[in-house]
């Protein structure tokens, strides 16, 4: 069995090229660019979902983050700066997402 691909998982029934562009683009090139590691483009991605309000794609990102080596109380860092650049209620939605994840394995 192959593994489905996030952009077919999210659209593919609906939008099959949209979730051909996110897997092979998105995820594919920009992603994989190596000027960025992966934990310094997931800073990036989190810090402009929160900014820009879009709570829709941030729980996805939060936890890609996580997974991609940065911890909670860091991303919760960053979410506390952001209060005072893209506001408080972008910063106090976010970090109730961040705080609805599960706490991965070794960390408190």
């Amino acid at each position: 069995m192959t593994k489905t691909s996030y952009g077919q998982q999210a659209m593919g029934e609906l939008a099959p090229k949209l979730a051909q562009l996110t897997d092979d683009v998105l995820f594919g090139d920009i992603w994989a660019r190596s000027e960025l590691s992966p934990r310094e483009r997931s800073l990036v991605t989190v810090a402009a979902l929160v900014a820009l309000y879009r709570l829709e794609q941030l729980p996805f990102h939060l936890g890609r983050a996580i997974d991609n080596g940065i911890r909670r109380q860091e991303l919760a860092e960053v979410i506390t700066h952001l209060a005072f650049y893209s506001g408080w209620p972008t910063a106090h939605s976010a970090m109730g997402l961040l705080a609805s994840l599960p706490v991965p394995a070794g960390e408190v």
